[in-house]
């Protein structure tokens, strides 16, 4: 600690007070984080995950309310966000999260029946083919708003009340792998989950002296219940060509990692991506198929 205060010096007297107000609390949340089975636990935290309902939202939902938080499903489809949350014992609220008239009615209600939210996973999303020559604007404005919009309004709202509670909190939002690689067919998609990731590093920065953290979680082929059932017979294999570890990731691998961000077992982690892809990101290579031409990824 002693060459962090000595920084002060470089500093005006309003920014070293500042600067050591931020370091005493990193201090005092370091002193309570302890090594222990437990600190993996949520008990009694609030939780929103938004596009709850189905796949990769649903089972963190599933995982966090497991591992003790009380879980509120912000979910536009109204039977699947009803059926989240009566397997998790939840909170279930019919909310479009692109708007932000029903995601402040949805916190306030969030709060007033759960208690003030500690954790948020941004989730919902959407994608479509849109290659660049034919995508339109309403195309375009229609990929940001599911997949970047949100993330702004839940985002911003939930802080605001950690801030004014002083509560501190965690905050995560699903990215893509495609948002850090080229996508063919799919660029306003791929922007957006770009804008996801560099969002998450600013906040971060933004909110680090109210204990706030911000991190990102990519996946890429993740074997959802709606993937499973429209993909043909010996998909799963074939996904397994382009992961290194040679299958598709489970949506309770995603939920593990999402446990790991919401707890103070990840206390001083924030501003991060983290890929749950079985090594894809790290080998990941667009390349023309041997026959068509058509861009692929991996071997064909």
């Amino acid at each position: 600690m002693g060459s962090i205060l000595g920084m002060t010096t470089y500093f005006s007297t309003g920014a070293a007070d500042l600067f050591d107000a931020v370091a005493s609390t990193i201090t005092r949340v370091g002193d309570v984080v302890s090594m222990v089975p437990a600190s993996v636990l949520l008990t009694d935290q609030v939780a929103v995950v938004t596009g709850g309902g189905a796949g990769i939202g649903r089972g963190i939902a599933r995982a966090f309310a497991a591992f003790g938080a009380s879980v509120a499903i912000w979910e536009r489809d109204a039977d699947s966000a009803e059926s989240a949350a009566q397997e998790i014992g939840g909170l279930g609220l019919v909310t479009d999260v692109r708007d932000a008239a029903q995601v402040d009615a949805a916190l306030a209600r969030t709060t007033a029946e759960l208690g003030p939210v500690r954790i948020l996973v941004n989730n919902a999303g959407g994608v479509f083919f849109s290659p660049i020559l034919e995508t339109s604007e309403n195309g375009w404005d229609a990929l940001y708003r599911a997949n970047l919009k949100h993330v702004i309004l839940c985002t911003q709202r939930v802080a605001r009340t950690m801030v004014e509670k002083g509560t501190g909190g965690s905050i995560m939002s699903v990215t893509s792998i495609e948002g850090v690689r080229a996508a063919p067919g799919y660029a306003a998609y791929a922007a957006a989950k770009a804008g996801v990731i560099n969002f998450t590093k600013t906040a971060a920065l933004e909110f680090a002296p109210y204990n706030i953290r911000v991190n990102a979680l990519a996946p890429d082929i993740t074997l959802t219940e709606g993937m499973a059932s429209v993909a043909p017979p010996g998909a799963e294999e074939r996904f397994g060509f382009t992961v290194p570890m040679g299958r598709p990731g489970h949506v309770d691998e995603m939920a593990g990692a999402a446990v790991f961000l919401a707890g103070s077992m990840s206390s001083y982690v924030t501003g991060q991506t983290i890929h749950v892809d079985g090594g894809t990101q790290a080998s990941s290579g667009w390349y023309h198929h041997p026959v068509s031409g058509s861009y692929v990824l991996g071997p064909t």
